[in-house]
């Protein structure tokens, strides 16, 4: 066996869960070929090679759906799949590139006190740019004053904030003194001029003493770290209190609830898969966790937001600033939009929902956990 890797080994070097490795097994994507004399998963090289593919094309927006039918391509041998990965990577870093050039150029104009017009910035940018950047994050991410309202209750007397995985500073308690986190430089460059003070950190590295902050929070963030354990656990590290807003992703009632995840986009549930559990979330933290039910008129455009108004979901901008619609890859986006805009069309919409209709609230599976 000494040729293989255990499965803690290979999640700690690609950076992933060790439940996203058992996830992988469970579907067949990802079948380790050996297991240890404990009967553990074991990875051998040629493992190690697929998954790097798995995780490239994660990275790069694809559903676990269409990379288990591109890696298992039988007329494509492991050089011919390197060069499709090369080539689409190759693609990603020249938009990049080319965005960074016309921002310098758009940067080089202002100071000449010259301002491109919006049909000029689009045509140098192209509609790729909310895949890149997520421009379209501040004008519909905002801040849910009721859903606020649970959060900041939460923080009880704690006048000092971290804000862990703070992003554009939705949610930052304006009567505290607030320290945000974000490891995300186009996230941190987004944050309004009279933000909190911002630090470029990981939420599983953070940078303060033990006990820095009268309480740690976490709003909607927790599903993007490497490793939301270590994270939380920072959080009671530096706070003596922690909250944190999040999904739980082991109750596929709401998803059976949520019209948009049954009819529309099963691939959200390849999502969750890498999830931790609510109760494993909790443990760490050593908490509880309490339902947050999603007004029907919520302002702030989370996947779930639009429960009971289907027709945001066909608007681009709206898309690109959750994080689900790039994660299920474009194929499947598409057929969700086209179908939906057929739905709403002929009144199938309308006809499969309308118990939805009369509902002030909905409960679609978040959580608020409190230590």
């Amino acid at each position: 066996m000494a040729e293989h890797l255990t499965v803690g080994r290979v999640a700690e070097l690609a950076g992933v869960t060790v439940r996203t490795l058992h996830h992988y097994d469970e579907i067949g994507l990802l079948q380790p070929s050996a297991r240890t004399a404990a009967g553990h998963r074991a990875y051998s090289a040629t493992d190690v090679e697929r998954l790097r593919e798995v995780l490239t094309y994660r990275r790069l927006g694809f559903g676990l759906r269409e990379i288990a039918e591109l890696i298992g391509d039988p007329a494509a041998d492991a050089v011919a799949r390197l060069c499709r990965l090369r080539a689409l990577l190759l693609e990603q870093r020249e938009r990049a590139a080319a965005m960074v050039t016309a921002i310098d150029r758009e940067l080089e104009e202002r100071a000449m006190g010259i301002r491109t017009t919006p049909e000029e910035q689009l045509k140098v940018f192209g509609a790729r740019l909310y895949d890149t950047i997520g421009s379209a994050y501040p004008a519909t991410r905002r801040t849910e004053p009721r859903i606020a309202a649970r959060i900041w209750e939460a923080l009880g007397d704690a006048r000092t904030v971290l804000n862990v995985g703070a992003g554009t500073g939705s949610y930052e308690p304006a009567d505290r003194e607030v320290t945000a986190v974000e490891p995300s430089a186009v996230m941190r460059a987004q944050r309004p001029a009279d933000a909190a003070p911002c630090v470029a950190a990981a939420a599983e590295r953070l940078p303060f003493p033990d006990r820095s902050f009268d309480a740690a929070m976490a709003v909607s963030t927790v599903h993007h770290w490497p490793d939301p354990a270590a994270g939380l656990r920072e959080m009671r590290r530096v706070a003596r209190r922690v909250v944190v807003l999040t999904y739980d992703a082991d109750d596929t009632g709401w998803r059976r609830r949520f019209w948009l995840t049954r009819d529309y986009l099963p691939e959200f549930a390849d999502l969750l898969a890498g999830w931790p559990s609510l109760a494993d979330l909790t443990r760490t933290i050593g908490g509880r966790a309490e339902p947050v039910l999603i007004p029907w008129d919520c302002v702030d455009g989370f996947f779930e937001a639009h429960w009971r108004r289907p027709e945001a979901y066909l608007q681009e901008p709206v898309r690109r600033a959750v994080s689900v619609w790039t994660r299920v890859g474009p194929r499947a986006e598409q057929r969700a939009v086209s179908t939906l805009h057929e739905d709403l069309a002929c009144g199938r919409w309308a006809e499969r929902n309308r118990d939805i209709m009369a509902l002030d609230t909905a409960e679609l599976g978040l959580r608020l956990l409190v230590a």
